[in-house]
């Protein structure tokens, strides 16, 4: 007799989901327990406990209706929130965008000092920071592709903008180095060490 394969926890929160996603209705605990067993392919023991974690994660609603707790979770209602995101996201691009640049102007009118390099080097933590920050909201994105189109077409978009602004600070971080290599014959590896640049700092395809 071949043993039942075993669902993980990530498909568990997805068929779930993806449940709610189809039939666009509002449940009980005990009808979603009763359901989803045979729906999803989730036991009856597990379906607790993984609701109550998309509950906290904000990706299915619960709320009391009389004497019951009903829960729901309708497709592309989180796009709002994530677009909030990004245009905060976009925001910050741009202030980090004036502020990369004002530290490479006075990088070029005066030698290379210990201030500079510390202010250099939180730039480039706040960069890597929001790009980790982008991919992460693309991924959430990407759960809602059963959504409107049109609008998963206008957060793409957005999204794309975003990681323009991201690869021109980027190219921005190559053109000091090379800069500083050329006026001060500094080394890209010593810089790399100074401002604590990652190896793996790259152009975000």
């Amino acid at each position: 007799m071949s043993k039942r394969k075993r669902v993980s926890a990530d498909e568990k929160r997805t068929r779930i989901l993806q449940f709610f996603h189809e039939k666009k209705e509002f449940y009980t605990l005990k009808e979603l327990e009763n359901t989803i067993p045979k729906e999803c392919g989730v036991i009856q023991q597990a379906v607790k406990d993984v609701l109550q974690a998309l509950v906290d994660d904000g990706l299915v609603h619960s709320d009391k209706i009389g004497t019951s707790v009903y829960f729901w979770s309708f497709p592309g209602e989180r796009i709002p929130l994530l677009e909030a995101q990004n245009a905060e996201t976009g925001k910050k691009i741009l202030i980090l965008d004036e502020k990369f640049e004002r530290l490479k102007s006075e990088l070029m009118r005066e030698e290379v000092n210990k201030e500079d390099y510390e202010q250099t080097r939180a730039v480039i933590k706040e960069i890597k920071d929001l790009k980790a920050e982008e991919e992460e909201i693309k991924k959430q994105i990407m759960k809602f592709n059963d959504a409107d189109p049109e609008v998963i077409a206008e957060m793409n978009k957005k999204v794309k903008f975003y990681k323009d602004g991201a690869n021109t600070w980027t190219d921005n971080i190559f053109n000091v180095k090379t800069w500083c290599n050329q006026k001060f014959n500094i080394e890209g590896s010593e810089l790399d060490k100074q401002f604590r640049i990652p190896d793996d700092l790259d152009y975000l395809e």
